[in-house]
């Protein structure tokens, strides 16, 4: 993943989780990052550690604060982008939000919020950065979830987001492919993040439902978001130049699981 030093990077929801892990793994593989995310406490703690382990000649990371369900927003995040490097080799379409809701339970409201969140938003980011990919021949790294491609009990309208995400990320990949760019997905399982408790899970009940994952898993143990990270370098870098459409699961082997 050593080519990865000197492109340039836009990650979403940077500010934590996945997006920070990210963001720090490519900052200290030189990449040039521009770094958006909603909570500016969060992302400037995540700014300063990039700064912190990047090579010393690095250049310091742009940070954009942007609502990504803004159109305005969107776009000022890519002109900001394009015009402080000049160009954009690499997408990470990685914020996104989650619901704890079931057919009997959920509402037009939570739906809607899912899918602007989670498909909407990187759906119209990717419309605006595809230009300046295919400039540089560049790549797409989208962050799904094992939940787009297996049924997932109790988190109706996030699964259905990250399913329609898997297909952009497949028909995305079938257009663009012979413009020499790549997309890809990672589909993470459970991750130690904050997303589950920003759905509206207790602490108990979010230790519960770690300890029931725990359980149930392949691997017995849930994941971290370093490793998640690493698998967006690896199909982000030339390492997977021959990879395009792929659904990379990252999840211990949790879509192997037999839900009931």
């Amino acid at each position: 993943m050593s080519d990865l030093n000197g492109k340039v990077a836009l990650i979403t929801g940077a500010s934590s989780g996945i997006g920070a892990a990210t963001a720090k793994l490519f900052a200290s593989l030189g990449a040039k990052l521009s770094l958006t995310g909603r909570n500016e406490v969060n992302l400037k703690l995540v700014v300063d550690e990039c700064k912190r382990v990047a090579p010393a000649d690095a250049e310091p990371p742009l940070m954009v604060l942007a609502e990504l369900c803004s159109e305005s927003d969107v776009v000022n995040l890519v002109d900001t982008t394009i015009k402080k490097f000049g160009r954009l080799d690499i997408l990470v379409n990685n914020a996104g939000i989650a619901a704890l809701d079931t057919i009997q339970s959920t509402s037009l409201e939570i739906y809607d919020r899912m899918m602007n969140a989670n498909l909407r938003s990187a759906f119209h980011l990717t419309m605006l950065c595809v230009p300046h990919l295919i400039e540089t021949r560049g790549n797409i790294v989208n962050v799904s979830s094992f939940a787009g491609t297996r049924g997932l009990p109790g988190m109706l309208s996030y699964s259905l987001s990250k399913a329609a995400v898997d297909q952009m990320t497949s028909c995305t990949a079938l257009e663009l492919a012979s413009k020499g760019v790549r997309v890809n997905s990672v589909n993470p399982g459970v991750i130690v993040s904050e997303i589950q408790k920003r759905a509206g899970m207790s602490d108990d009940d979010y230790a519960k439902f770690l300890q029931k994952t725990e359980e149930n898993h392949p691997i017995a143990r849930v994941g971290d978001p370093d490793e998640v990270a690493y698998a967006i370098a690896f199909l982000a870098a030339s390492n997977a130049s021959f990879i395009t459409g792929e659904l990379l699961h990252v999840d211990g082997g949790m879509h192997t699981v037999c839900w009931r």
